[in-house]
């Protein structure tokens, strides 16, 4: 009887390929994720020099858009070092996470999708649920999505003129409903997410406003 070869999870990489802004989100990510992760006790990456350079970074990125040739190399040069952080950090959790999507994707890294179905796009999915959680929280339910390997929700506190503040990413293996914590109560936020397929993300999903309490 042939015995059947178990695929091992594996990250997907292409750092390089991303804008300044998908690094920051991925660097921050990556960086929340393993930050007390009981899973991965020994990264080879120290993460407060993760979490120095990814601010470094997010500085330099901002001084690289109104200066000269200067602020731009600068910008270049610390981006390929934190670009090679999070490759080392990559294999780190490949090698770590007992081949357990739930354990690979809690360290804020991707899964490169596999099959051997034709890929195709998929189109942004829906969020079809956000409610008050416990104080500080909000319960974020996306609709399941055909051919998604994982997800990712992102949201921002909404400031004057309902623009979005900075940022936050989070990382979900499935559409299983996540909590988000640490929240401002008294605050509106909004939240989007996107589906990872073979051919990469999906757009963000439209919009969802809360008020969190």
């Amino acid at each position: 009887m042939a015995i059947e070869k178990v695929k091992k999870i594996k990250a997907l990489l292409g750092f390089n390929r991303l804008k300044d802004a998908d690094l920051i989100t991925r660097l921050n990510a990556v960086h929340d994720g393993l930050n007390g992760n009981t899973n991965f006790t020994t990264p080879p990456v120290d993460l407060v020099t993760l979490k120095t350079n990814t601010d470094q970074l997010t500085a330099d990125i901002a001084a690289a858009e109104d200066g000269g040739k200067k602020a731009v190399t600068a910008k270049n040069k610390q981006r390929h070092t934190a670009e090679g952080m999070l490759e080392q950090l990559a294999h780190y959790v490949e090698a770590t996470c007992k081949n357990d999507l739930a354990i690979f994707t809690s360290s804020g890294f991707l899964a490169k999708p596999s099959g051997r179905t034709a890929p195709q796009p998929l189109a942004p999915p829906t969020i079809a649920k956000a409610k008050q959680g416990a104080t500080g929280q909000q319960i974020i339910k996306i609709q399941p999505l055909a051919g998604a390997v994982s997800y990712e929700i992102r949201y921002a506190p909404l400031g004057p003129g309902n623009t979005p503040g900075t940022w936050t990413s989070v990382h979900v293996a499935s559409s299983k409903a996540v909590t988000v914590p640490n929240l401002t109560p008294g605050t509106t936020y909004t939240f989007e997410a996107r589906a990872l397929g073979r051919l990469g993300f999906s757009d963000w999903s439209d919009p969802v406003n809360r008020m969190c309490t």
